[in-house]
């Protein structure tokens, strides 16, 4: 294990349109670790369009390279939904939500993003807003997948040379908990949308959990030593953004 490669992930979710911790993100993350987003940043929802979401701007203060669709991302409608992706200087990522009627893309299914020298394949899950065959779906052209199958099928699809893959869940703690154990090749779970706050990673089946809270309180720093595709948490700890005082 000595010697192997190191990568540190910062992580936020559910920040729900709070502002003000963006220059001081940029201020901590180190040059060569990876800095991620879980969704649910933004002030409207699935339903509510607003024109102008200044949480953006504050997301693009610091080195975001990547934030899953959440449900406050997403919105029934594709113009709204691809409106706000453009909008967005953070590419957007999401692995279980099919777009059936091959319209302009509002965000990837996968990316692979670079943490100094190593390459990062980067998946997320979106909690479903419907079922798979409602009438929803041919209203509205969107599918939601099971995120176990689509997470099955986007990992064994992906052709891409890697040194980890990483899974930015919108799912909640309880869904990050029953998945873990049936994607043992994964590096780390970093998740939202249930508003936990762990102070120290969870360990399922060897896969760290992690969850930074909501509201831009904290963001998490998370250290991995990767051997080959294992990887083993070196240190976690809560950074305070919003909160006062120190790391919980």
């Amino acid at each position: 294990m000595i010697g192997s490669p190191r990568l540190v992930i910062y992580h936020t979710s559910d920040v729900h349109d709070r502002r003000g911790f963006g220059a001081k993100l940029a201020s901590m993350v180190e040059p060569d670790s990876l800095l991620v987003d879980c969704g649910d940043a933004l002030r409207g929802s699935s339903t509510v369009y607003r024109a102008s979401e200044g949480i953006m701007d504050e997301l693009a203060q610091a080195p975001y390279k990547a934030q899953a669709v959440g449900n406050r991302e997403f919105h029934y409608l594709h113009s709204k939904m691809l409106a706000r992706s453009r909008a967005s200087r953070v590419p957007w990522v999401c692995s279980n939500l099919i777009d059936l009627r091959d319209r302009p893309p509002a965000f990837a299914r996968s990316l692979v993003v670079e943490a100094g020298s190593l390459r990062i394949r980067v998946v997320a899950l979106l909690v479903p807003q419907y079922r798979t065959g409602s009438g929803w779906e041919r209203f509205f052209g969107w599918r939601f997948l099971a995120p176990d199958i689509a997470l099955r099928d986007v990992l064994a699809s992906s052709t891409d040379v890697v040194d980890a893959t990483l899974l930015l869940s919108h799912l909640g703690l309880e869904a990050d908990r029953s998945l873990a154990p049936r994607f043992t090749e994964l590096a780390a779970i970093v998740g939202g949308h249930s508003h936990d706050t762990l102070a120290q990673p969870e360990i399922v089946a060897g896969v760290p959990i992690v969850q930074a809270g909501p509201f831009a309180r904290y963001a998490g720093r998370l250290e991995l030593g990767l051997d080959g595709h294992e990887a083993r948490v070196i240190s976690y700890n809560l950074i305070p953004l919003l909160a006062t005082g120190t790391s919980a």
